[in-house]
């Protein structure tokens, strides 16, 4: 599928073709890509691009070369591009799933370009890491990719002021969606191979010197990229604000599946089916009671990570909150000894727990009265 997705404020064309979204400038240009393919800062490109890396729908990232820079010149190749006067990034996102945002501020327009997804590969900043080698990393796939376009002229470092200021944005989309690490259990901050590329209109008479929070600049560039990214996650993979309504998608960081939770129930109870136990499970877990408390049980342990409470201080409050689940669905279950996460986990998934089995016992109570009474 080929076809033109805009015209950019700067009079830039942004295509759609080749499993690639590229933008075509229309003058000169000041580029900042955090690719390591043509990476750092440019003034003589004449595009940028985000392609689709993957073989097919559910398929692995081919590699058309033994390093990802030289697949790279391939793919600017296949493209019709010349490799060393452009910089592109690559990515298992689907091209189909981009986001475009732009905003206007007189004369100012800030647009981003974003693809996105982070279920496999979202991480927090700090997290252990996966690899040390002082040589490129063969499979380097971009999972946020965002494409910046400022129409405005700036000095380089006013440029990288950009970078940080559009990942900061991107760092706060994701916390306002509380997803958490697949490598800790932290809140993620981003994926391991987020790639950013901004581009600046040499050509613009408007000439700004600043891109931080304090700055207009700063705050479109912030406004457009929170809500792109949000966008392209919930095109990509579907998460979004209805999805993270589910106190085991806040749990998940700490260890707490469904099949832990089977798996602790059915060494107590034998009153249910697998299937039947993961739909009270689903069914629970999304019931407003048990999300909030929840968010502020899972918010306790947060703090105490952090330090912002000291360790009686988290105790008594989870407590409380459990305590408060206990009298709404009228169970009986442990207290929290200390705020660690095991005894915080198996508190809550004894409540939890107990609560499905109470609703379901009483509900077989019922149907066997229904047919003594016949």
């Amino acid at each position: 599928m080929s076809k033109k997705l805009c015209t950019l404020s700067t009079g830039d064309t942004v295509y759609l073709y080749d499993k690639s979204i590229v933008a075509f400038f229309n003058g000169n240009r000041k580029v900042l890509s955090t690719s390591i393919y043509n990476g750092g800062y440019h003034e003589n490109f004449i595009a940028v691009y985000n392609h689709d890396a993957k073989q097919g729908a559910g398929m692995p990232c081919e590699m058309l070369a033994d390093s990802y820079i030289e697949h790279m010149k391939l793919i600017s190749k296949r493209l019709s591009l010349e490799p060393e006067k452009v910089s592109g990034m690559g990515t298992a996102a689907s091209m189909e799933n981009a986001v475009i945002e732009g905003m206007t501020y007189k004369e100012l327009t800030v647009t981003a370009i974003v693809t996105g997804g982070i279920e496999t590969n979202g991480g927090r900043v700090g997290d252990h890491a996966d690899y040390y080698r002082p040589v490129e990393k063969p499979d380097q796939f971009g999972t946020i990719n965002i494409l910046l376009f400022l129409d405005s002229d700036m000095p380089p470092g006013t440029l990288t002021r950009a970078l940080v200021t559009c990942t900061e944005a991107k760092t706060a989309a994701i916390q306002e969606l509380l997803f958490g690490s697949n490598y800790s259990m932290g809140l993620a901050t981003g994926s391991g191979t987020d790639q950013t590329i901004i581009i600046a209109n040499s050509d613009s008479g408007l000439y700004l010197e600043d891109a931080g929070k304090h700055s207009k600049l700063g705050e479109l560039i912030g406004k457009v990229i929170i809500k792109a990214v949000k966008k392209a996650l919930d095109k990509q993979s579907g998460l979004n604000p209805a999805r993270q309504h589910d106190a085991l998608r806040r749990l998940k960081r700490f260890g707490v599946t469904p099949a832990m939770l089977w798996e602790k129930y059915s060494s107590h109870f034998n009153n249910l089916l697998k299937p039947q136990f993961l739909l009270c499970a689903e069914d629970l877990a999304q019931q407003d009671n048990m999300l909030v408390y929840t968010s502020l049980y899972v918010h306790i342990l947060d703090q105490y990570f952090w330090q912002l409470l000291k360790e009686k201080e988290a105790t008594a409050a989870a407590n409380e909150i459990l305590n408060i689940l206990k009298q709404i669905y009228t169970v009986t279950a442990v207290d929290v000894k200390k705020p660690d996460v095991q005894n915080m986990v198996e508190a809550w998934c004894e409540i939890f727990n107990a609560i499905i089995y109470k609703n379901t016992a009483m509900e077989e109570d019922t149907v066997a009265n229904k047919k003594t009474s016949l």
